[in-house]
């Protein structure tokens, strides 16, 4: 009990400091320049990384190994495409919206995970995602009481649905990705987001960011050091946010970072309407409330689990043996 206790706390530690720095993360976001600001994260994040290895020896930074590289390609190249639709969705829309258009992240988790693990979720399990897919589907909904400014158009509702996918197949990744990496969150976080920057380089030349970047110096009207510090602020809680978002998956499971995730969205919306004046309509709030009532569920039921394996691990095991003398004294 004592070793659950000690996990359950560990859960607990894992998805708070997730949250804390997913929700400075977000909010602080940029509009301009997307790919260009995305590129910068990425470069502190592995700035922050050196230096932190730097001050403690305990964190290791891994050397470059080609072999580790093709192997890691696949989570690097998840992670970057969701990091691009995530950042392009939050740029068009609304905190409020922003929750309902990554709604699916739920759903979309548990059919990734499922067809990976060749399990079928439980009955619970699918109402849980039948709920959730319920909210997102009020959320999106044509709505008279939102004016013309406020709504989201179909490219930035796609862009949320392809953000959720890939969060999806990226937390089911990670776990395949970690015996790579010495099973060390540092060294995948190092390459996330090398590999990541190395990735989005080429896109940032494409569109043209540098010489947008380059006119907005020229403006007067442009803040500049409201973007630097800006990139500085949102690179640090960054670097946070994929070590705090690699520990949850490790710790936990790709479900249950999943979990924290949408959890801090009600903060993010609160935040959003209280400090930015998001318009929340009721079908917003609506929508939210059962997007967030479908994720608790789903949460119960696997702590449930969670709780069942722990107490009872040794019935568990002589049922499995009864069952398989059962079937060897069938066959002979």
């Amino acid at each position: 009990m004592a070793l659950f206790d000690s996990l359950r706390f560990q859960v607990a530690a894992v998805v708070t400091f997730y949250m804390a720095a997913a929700l400075i993360a977000v909010l602080n976001n940029s509009p301009d320049l997307p790919l260009l600001f995305l590129l910068l994260q990425l470069l502190i994040a592995v700035v922050l990384l050196h230096v932190s290895a730097a001050v403690y020896e305990k964190i290791k930074i891994p050397k470059f190994d080609l072999q580790v590289a093709k192997k890691l390609v696949p989570v690097v190249s998840v992670n970057i495409i969701g990091l691009v639709f995530n950042t392009l969705c939050l740029r068009d829309v609304e905190a409020s919206f922003f929750q309902i258009a990554r709604g699916l992240v739920l759903p979309l988790t548990i059919a990734v995970s499922s067809l990976h693990t060749r399990s079928n979720p439980s009955g619970m399990v699918l109402m849980a995602a039948v709920i959730v897919t319920t909210g997102f589907m009020i959320g999106v909904a044509p709505s008279s009481s939102l004016p013309l400014t406020a709504i989201p158009s179909n490219i930035s509702l796609f862009y949320g649905v392809l953000s959720s996918l890939f969060i999806a197949f990226h937390a089911v990744l990670i776990k395949k990705s970690l015996p790579y990496c010495n099973n060390s969150t540092i060294e995948l976080a190092w390459w996330t987001n090398v590999g990541s920057a190395i990735m989005i380089l080429p896109f940032v030349l494409l569109q043209g960011e540098p010489s947008t970047f380059y006119a907005l110096l020229q403006s007067d009207t442009w803040h500049w050091k409201v973007f630097f510090s800006g990139s500085l602020v949102t690179g640090f809680f960054g670097f946070l946010l994929c070590v705090a978002g690699l520990l949850s998956i490790k710790i936990t499971s790709p479900i249950t970072h999943m979990f924290s995730s949408a959890a801090r969205s009600v903060l993010q919306t609160t935040l959003g309407v209280w400090i930015f004046n998001d318009v929340l309509t009721t079908n917003r709030a609506a929508s939210i409330s059962v997007i967030l009532g479908g994720t608790m569920l789903y949460t119960w039921i696997k702590s449930t689990e969670v709780q069942s394996h722990a107490r009872y691990p040794s019935q568990r095991a002589d049922i499995e043996k009864n069952t398989e003398s059962e079937r060897r004294n069938e066959k002979s």
